[in-house]
Protein backbone atom coordinates (compact mmCIF):
# COMPACT_ATOMS: atom_id res chain seq x y z
CA UNK A 1 0.00 0.00 0.00
CA UNK A 2 2.58 2.60 0.96
CA UNK A 3 4.28 1.63 -2.85
CA UNK A 4 1.30 2.53 -4.03
CA UNK A 5 0.68 5.29 -2.04
CA UNK A 6 4.55 6.71 -3.23
CA UNK A 7 3.96 6.41 -7.00
CA UNK A 8 0.60 8.36 -6.78
CA UNK A 9 2.23 11.21 -4.87
CA UNK A 10 4.83 10.87 -7.80
CA UNK A 11 2.40 11.14 -10.54
CA UNK A 12 0.41 13.92 -8.30
CA UNK A 13 3.97 16.30 -8.67
CA UNK A 14 4.39 15.18 -12.18
CA UNK A 15 0.94 16.72 -13.16
CA UNK A 16 1.11 19.33 -10.79
CA UNK A 17 4.70 20.47 -12.48
CA UNK A 18 3.71 19.77 -16.18
CA UNK A 19 0.56 22.20 -15.03
CA UNK A 20 2.61 24.79 -13.96
CA UNK A 21 4.66 24.64 -16.69
CA UNK A 22 2.41 24.87 -19.10
CA UNK A 23 0.47 27.73 -17.63
CA UNK A 24 3.60 29.42 -17.19
CA UNK A 25 4.26 28.74 -21.24
CA UNK A 26 0.95 29.91 -22.09
CA UNK A 27 1.52 33.19 -20.40
CA UNK A 28 5.07 34.23 -22.21
CA UNK A 29 6.36 37.97 -21.76
CA UNK A 30 6.87 37.75 -25.57
CA UNK A 31 5.46 34.93 -27.87
CA UNK A 32 5.81 35.06 -32.04
CA UNK A 33 3.79 34.69 -35.10
CA UNK A 34 4.96 33.55 -38.24
CA UNK A 35 3.38 33.53 -42.08
CA UNK A 36 4.23 30.00 -41.55
CA UNK A 37 3.38 29.47 -37.88
CA UNK A 38 0.36 27.33 -35.62
CA UNK A 39 -1.83 28.15 -33.14
CA UNK A 40 -0.92 24.65 -31.42
CA UNK A 41 2.69 26.45 -30.94
CA UNK A 42 3.63 27.62 -27.43
CA UNK A 43 4.09 30.83 -30.03
CA UNK A 44 7.89 30.61 -28.93
CA UNK A 45 10.10 31.98 -31.27
CA UNK A 46 11.13 28.48 -32.66
CA UNK A 47 7.44 27.55 -32.63
CA UNK A 48 5.74 30.87 -33.28
CA UNK A 49 1.50 30.83 -33.61
CA UNK A 50 -0.07 31.40 -36.80
CA UNK A 51 -2.18 34.78 -35.66
CA UNK A 52 -2.48 37.21 -33.35
CA UNK A 53 -5.64 35.58 -32.19
CA UNK A 54 -3.72 32.56 -31.07
CA UNK A 55 -0.40 34.32 -29.45
CA UNK A 56 -2.58 36.64 -27.30
CA UNK A 57 -3.95 34.19 -25.11
CA UNK A 58 -0.52 32.55 -24.31
CA UNK A 59 1.32 36.54 -23.84
CA UNK A 60 1.16 37.95 -20.34
CA UNK A 61 -0.30 40.97 -19.61
CA UNK A 62 1.90 43.71 -20.90
CA UNK A 63 3.80 41.35 -22.94
CA UNK A 64 4.39 41.65 -25.95
CA UNK A 65 3.65 39.87 -29.33
CA UNK A 66 6.57 40.29 -32.25
CA UNK A 67 6.11 39.05 -35.82
CA UNK A 68 9.09 37.28 -37.09
CA UNK A 69 8.28 37.41 -41.01
CA UNK A 70 6.01 38.78 -43.57
CA UNK A 71 2.23 37.32 -43.16
CA UNK A 72 -1.41 38.36 -42.56
CA UNK A 73 -1.63 37.56 -38.95
CA UNK A 74 -6.03 37.99 -38.33
CA UNK A 75 -8.33 40.12 -37.09
CA UNK A 76 -7.88 40.42 -32.78
CA UNK A 77 -10.08 41.21 -29.69
CA UNK A 78 -7.50 42.71 -26.42
CA UNK A 79 -8.83 42.75 -23.62
CA UNK A 80 -5.49 43.64 -20.98
CA UNK A 81 -2.54 45.26 -21.75
CA UNK A 82 -0.39 44.39 -24.75
CA UNK A 83 2.04 45.45 -27.37
CA UNK A 84 1.61 44.00 -31.05
CA UNK A 85 4.65 45.00 -32.85
CA UNK A 86 5.57 44.39 -36.48
CA UNK A 87 9.22 46.28 -36.12
CA UNK A 88 11.45 45.17 -39.26
CA UNK A 89 9.16 43.20 -41.59
CA UNK A 90 5.21 43.03 -42.66
CA UNK A 91 2.57 42.58 -40.03
CA UNK A 92 -0.78 42.33 -41.31
CA UNK A 93 -4.25 42.36 -40.70
CA UNK A 94 -6.67 41.47 -43.58
CA UNK A 95 -10.06 42.15 -41.67
CA UNK A 96 -12.74 41.50 -45.07
CA UNK A 97 -16.11 41.78 -44.09
CA UNK A 98 -15.23 41.99 -39.86
CA UNK A 99 -13.12 44.55 -37.19
CA UNK A 100 -9.85 44.44 -37.93
CA UNK A 101 -8.97 45.39 -33.88
CA UNK A 102 -10.74 45.58 -31.12
CA UNK A 103 -9.54 46.90 -27.99
CA UNK A 104 -11.76 46.37 -24.93
CA UNK A 105 -9.62 46.27 -21.73
CA UNK A 106 -9.75 47.58 -18.36
CA UNK A 107 -9.34 50.72 -17.13
CA UNK A 108 -6.06 50.70 -16.78
CA UNK A 109 -4.72 48.63 -19.88
CA UNK A 110 -2.19 50.06 -22.31
CA UNK A 111 -2.33 48.75 -25.51
CA UNK A 112 0.26 49.52 -28.32
CA UNK A 113 -0.09 48.34 -32.42
CA UNK A 114 3.03 49.45 -33.88
CA UNK A 115 3.90 49.05 -37.16
CA UNK A 116 0.63 47.04 -38.76
CA UNK A 117 -0.86 46.99 -42.29
CA UNK A 118 -4.22 46.83 -41.37
CA UNK A 119 -6.59 46.60 -44.45
CA UNK A 120 -10.34 46.23 -44.77
CA UNK A 121 -10.27 44.67 -48.75
CA UNK A 122 -13.53 47.00 -48.93
CA UNK A 123 -15.68 45.23 -47.27
CA UNK A 124 -14.06 45.82 -43.46
CA UNK A 125 -15.79 47.31 -41.00
CA UNK A 126 -13.72 49.35 -38.89
CA UNK A 127 -9.68 48.98 -38.59
CA UNK A 128 -9.86 49.62 -34.77
CA UNK A 129 -12.51 50.20 -32.28
CA UNK A 130 -11.25 51.74 -29.04
CA UNK A 131 -14.46 50.70 -26.39
CA UNK A 132 -12.84 50.12 -23.25
CA UNK A 133 -9.35 50.63 -21.60
CA UNK A 134 -6.69 53.91 -20.53
CA UNK A 135 -4.53 53.76 -23.17
CA UNK A 136 -4.54 53.04 -27.03
CA UNK A 137 -1.33 53.67 -28.91
CA UNK A 138 -1.05 53.26 -32.83
CA UNK A 139 2.20 53.93 -34.13
CA UNK A 140 3.29 53.45 -37.88
CA UNK A 141 0.43 51.91 -38.43
CA UNK A 142 -1.57 52.02 -42.31
CA UNK A 143 -5.10 51.64 -42.24
CA UNK A 144 -7.43 51.36 -45.34
CA UNK A 145 -10.44 50.41 -47.48
CA UNK A 146 -13.35 50.05 -44.59
CA UNK A 147 -16.51 50.81 -44.54
CA UNK A 148 -17.13 52.31 -41.46
CA UNK A 149 -14.13 54.22 -39.33
CA UNK A 150 -10.29 53.93 -39.77
CA UNK A 151 -10.09 54.05 -35.69
CA UNK A 152 -13.37 54.15 -34.21
CA UNK A 153 -12.92 55.38 -30.64
CA UNK A 154 -16.47 54.73 -28.82
CA UNK A 155 -15.49 54.92 -25.29
CA UNK A 156 -16.99 54.20 -21.92
CA UNK A 157 -14.99 53.91 -18.52
CA UNK A 158 -16.46 53.54 -15.13
CA UNK A 159 -14.10 55.14 -13.62
CA UNK A 160 -14.49 59.01 -14.05
CA UNK A 161 -10.64 59.20 -13.14
CA UNK A 162 -9.13 57.48 -16.07
CA UNK A 163 -10.81 58.69 -19.47
CA UNK A 164 -10.06 57.19 -22.66
CA UNK A 165 -6.70 58.59 -24.15
CA UNK A 166 -6.30 57.79 -28.04
CA UNK A 167 -2.42 58.56 -29.24
CA UNK A 168 -1.95 57.88 -33.50
CA UNK A 169 1.30 58.56 -34.92
CA UNK A 170 3.10 58.79 -38.01
CA UNK A 171 0.02 56.90 -39.23
CA UNK A 172 -2.12 56.78 -42.85
CA UNK A 173 -5.06 56.65 -44.03
CA UNK A 174 -7.12 55.61 -47.12
CA UNK A 175 -9.97 54.81 -48.65
CA UNK A 176 -12.02 54.58 -45.70
CA UNK A 177 -16.43 55.26 -46.41
CA UNK A 178 -17.13 57.08 -42.59
CA UNK A 179 -14.11 59.05 -40.94
CA UNK A 180 -10.29 58.24 -40.89
CA UNK A 181 -10.86 58.87 -36.36
CA UNK A 182 -13.67 59.28 -34.76
CA UNK A 183 -13.44 60.21 -30.65
CA UNK A 184 -16.65 59.73 -29.05
CA UNK A 185 -17.64 58.94 -25.56
CA UNK A 186 -20.33 55.99 -24.88
CA UNK A 187 -21.65 56.48 -22.10
CA UNK A 188 -19.36 55.57 -18.87
CA UNK A 189 -17.79 58.37 -16.40
CA UNK A 190 -15.87 60.23 -18.66
CA UNK A 191 -15.27 62.03 -21.73
CA UNK A 192 -12.31 60.98 -24.27
CA UNK A 193 -9.20 62.39 -25.43
CA UNK A 194 -6.85 62.24 -28.35
CA UNK A 195 -3.69 63.14 -29.57
CA UNK A 196 -2.90 62.62 -33.28
CA UNK A 197 0.35 63.50 -35.07
CA UNK A 198 2.18 63.37 -38.01
CA UNK A 199 -1.14 61.37 -39.82
CA UNK A 200 -2.03 61.49 -43.40
CA UNK A 201 -5.45 61.09 -44.34
CA UNK A 202 -6.96 60.61 -47.74
CA UNK A 203 -9.96 60.10 -49.73
CA UNK A 204 -12.65 59.14 -46.14
CA UNK A 205 -15.79 60.62 -45.67
CA UNK A 206 -14.73 62.95 -42.67
CA UNK A 207 -10.92 63.18 -41.53
CA UNK A 208 -11.04 63.66 -37.88
CA UNK A 209 -14.44 64.18 -36.46
CA UNK A 210 -14.71 64.46 -32.08
CA UNK A 211 -18.13 64.30 -30.55
CA UNK A 212 -19.51 64.91 -27.62
CA UNK A 213 -17.16 66.64 -24.77
CA UNK A 214 -14.19 65.29 -25.95
CA UNK A 215 -11.17 66.83 -27.09
CA UNK A 216 -8.77 66.21 -29.64
CA UNK A 217 -5.61 67.79 -30.62
CA UNK A 218 -3.93 67.42 -34.41
CA UNK A 219 -0.24 68.31 -35.39
CA UNK A 220 2.01 68.32 -38.17
CA UNK A 221 -0.67 66.44 -40.75
CA UNK A 222 -2.13 66.06 -43.98
CA UNK A 223 -5.76 66.01 -44.47
CA UNK A 224 -7.11 65.52 -48.61
CA UNK A 225 -9.85 64.88 -50.77
CA UNK A 226 -12.24 64.35 -47.76
CA UNK A 227 -15.93 64.50 -48.99
CA UNK A 228 -17.05 66.25 -45.62
CA UNK A 229 -14.80 67.93 -43.17
CA UNK A 230 -11.03 67.61 -42.75
CA UNK A 231 -11.06 68.19 -38.87
CA UNK A 232 -14.74 68.52 -37.04
CA UNK A 233 -15.94 69.11 -33.78
CA UNK A 234 -19.71 68.03 -32.94
CA UNK A 235 -21.63 68.85 -30.00
CA UNK A 236 -19.56 70.31 -27.33
CA UNK A 237 -15.93 68.73 -28.48
CA UNK A 238 -13.05 71.13 -29.13
CA UNK A 239 -10.79 70.05 -31.62
CA UNK A 240 -6.91 71.78 -31.50
CA UNK A 241 -5.36 71.91 -34.71
CA UNK A 242 -1.58 72.83 -35.26
CA UNK A 243 0.65 73.10 -38.86
CA UNK A 244 -1.26 70.86 -40.07
CA UNK A 245 -2.34 70.83 -43.77
CA UNK A 246 -5.84 70.59 -44.79
CA UNK A 247 -6.91 70.52 -49.08
CA UNK A 248 -9.28 69.39 -51.53
CA UNK A 249 -12.02 68.83 -48.72
CA UNK A 250 -15.57 69.82 -48.53
CA UNK A 251 -14.59 71.92 -45.81
CA UNK A 252 -11.14 72.38 -44.22
CA UNK A 253 -12.03 72.85 -40.61
CA UNK A 254 -15.23 73.05 -38.95
CA UNK A 255 -17.02 73.57 -35.63
CA UNK A 256 -20.12 72.36 -36.59
CA UNK A 257 -22.18 72.28 -33.27
CA UNK A 258 -23.14 75.16 -30.79
CA UNK A 259 -20.98 74.74 -28.01
CA UNK A 260 -18.54 73.08 -30.12
CA UNK A 261 -15.11 75.23 -30.35
CA UNK A 262 -11.89 74.60 -32.76
CA UNK A 263 -8.62 76.03 -31.76
CA UNK A 264 -5.76 76.34 -35.18
CA UNK A 265 -2.72 77.91 -35.30
CA UNK A 266 0.39 77.67 -38.01
CA UNK A 267 -2.15 75.69 -40.66
CA UNK A 268 -2.32 75.72 -44.30
CA UNK A 269 -6.06 76.14 -45.21
CA UNK A 270 -6.71 75.86 -49.17
CA UNK A 271 -8.54 74.19 -52.31
CA UNK A 272 -11.15 73.06 -50.57
CA UNK A 273 -15.19 73.76 -50.90
CA UNK A 274 -15.08 75.81 -47.71
CA UNK A 275 -11.82 76.43 -45.79
CA UNK A 276 -12.89 77.20 -42.27
CA UNK A 277 -16.81 77.02 -40.91
CA UNK A 278 -18.20 77.97 -37.60
CA UNK A 279 -21.99 77.69 -37.15
CA UNK A 280 -24.08 79.60 -34.51
CA UNK A 281 -23.17 79.11 -31.10
CA UNK A 282 -19.58 77.43 -32.06
CA UNK A 283 -16.52 79.32 -31.59
CA UNK A 284 -13.13 79.35 -33.54
CA UNK A 285 -10.27 80.73 -32.27
CA UNK A 286 -7.39 81.59 -34.87
CA UNK A 287 -3.49 81.69 -33.26
CA UNK A 288 -0.55 81.85 -35.45
CA UNK A 289 0.21 82.53 -38.95
CA UNK A 290 -2.81 80.36 -40.14
CA UNK A 291 -3.03 80.87 -44.05
CA UNK A 292 -7.04 80.25 -45.54
CA UNK A 293 -6.47 81.10 -49.31
CA UNK A 294 -8.12 79.72 -52.76
CA UNK A 295 -11.34 77.79 -51.27
CA UNK A 296 -14.40 78.31 -53.15
CA UNK A 297 -15.26 79.79 -49.81
CA UNK A 298 -12.85 81.00 -47.51
CA UNK A 299 -14.41 81.39 -43.94
CA UNK A 300 -18.35 80.37 -43.55
CA UNK A 301 -18.48 82.58 -40.15
CA UNK A 302 -22.18 82.57 -38.84
CA UNK A 303 -20.48 82.04 -34.86
CA UNK A 304 -17.90 83.66 -33.15
CA UNK A 305 -14.29 83.84 -34.97
CA UNK A 306 -11.44 85.24 -32.53
CA UNK A 307 -7.86 86.29 -32.99
CA UNK A 308 -6.33 86.01 -29.67
CA UNK A 309 -3.08 87.25 -29.56
CA UNK A 310 -0.34 84.78 -29.21
CA UNK A 311 0.75 83.48 -25.58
Amino acid sequence: MSKLRFALNILAIAVFSLVVSSVAQAQATRTWVSGVGDDANPCSRTAPCKTFAGAISKTATCGEISVLDPGGFGAVTITKSITISGDGTLAGILAAGVNGVIVNAGVDSIVILRNISINGACTGINGIRFLAGRSLRVENCTIYGFTNDGIDMLHSTTDAGKPGELVVENTSFTNINVAAIRVARNGGAADPSAMINNVKINRTGFGIDILNASTATVSNSAISHVTQQGVVAENSAVANVVSTVLFKNGTGIAALSSGSTVNFANCDIFNNGTGLSVVAGATGNRFGNSRIFQNTTNENIVGVLNNPSNR
